[in-house]
């Protein structure tokens, strides 16, 4: 993919870039590679790649989701944050992000990018959440963790009418099955999901998009480490 397909592509699905748009996304591209020779951001470096499996697959997901505030967990080098605030420039961003190396880059893409609808927060979830509680029309994780522990430190920054939306690969749906635990505990539903081939032989996406059903209890998101020691998920035995 280029920036000429990429850009086809979404007009196709309904969301037609603009010229300015498309050079904000060139400079992102070429800030990654620069970066990433000093720090390791992301595996794919490649041109095509970028425009393929960080930016198109970062946008996708999001064109039917209605929403005026997204927070990006676990940000990492800005995907899906720093592409959806490039193609939504109405809406409100904020990216969470533990490693402050990672924040610097992010910073320094919203500062080169001008992206007045970005803001970076170094912080862990778990206690990013303890401010921010049930403030998100939409949180978005993508390549972060297992969907059980996504669904314990993202369902509780979800406003009531709000939607988390997990970014997974073709394990989507045993990672599903197995959080069956933390979808009654937290409380939360599968709204629906949404596959699609990545193309180029590149592998499937599976998106999930979740609603609250009650009021997420207070203990959550427990400390990181017991989440990990002890997630809500089906047990083997």
């Amino acid at each position: 993919m280029n920036k000429d397909s990429f850009k086809n592509e979404l007009a196709a699905k309904g969301l037609n870039l603009s010229a300015e748009q498309l050079g904000q996304f060139e400079t992102y591209l070429h800030l990654i590679q620069e970066w990433n020779q000093k720090m390791n951001l992301t595996a794919i470096t490649d041109d095509s790649e970028i425009w393929q499996k960080h930016f198109y697959d970062s946008v996708v997901p999001f064109l039917h989701t209605s929403f005026q505030t997204l927070c990006d967990v676990g940000s990492g080098a800005g995907f899906p944050g720093i592409p959806l605030a490039i193609a939504w420039p109405n809406r409100s961003f904020v990216l969470v992000e533990p490693l402050a190396k990672r924040c610097r880059f992010l910073n320094e893409v919203k500062n080169q990018l001008h992206l007045d609808n970005v803001e970076i927060v170094n912080a862990r979830a778990e206690d990013f959440v303890k401010e921010h509680r049930e403030q998100f029309d939409a949180v978005s994780a993508r390549a972060v963790a297992r969907l059980s522990i996504l669904l314990e430190l993202c369902v509780p920054l979800v406003n009531d009418s709000g939607t988390f939306i997990a970014l997974k690969g073709a394990n989507g749906k045993e990672e599903l099955k197995n959080a069956a635990p933390a979808l009654k505990a937290l409380p939360v539903v599968l709204d629906h999901e949404e596959e699609f081939e990545l193309g180029n032989d590149e592998g499937t996406r599976i998106n999930f998009y979740f609603k609250k059903t009650g009021e997420v209890p207070a203990k959550y998101p427990r400390p990181y480490g017991t989440i990990k020691k002890k997630p809500l998920e089906v047990t083997n035995g």
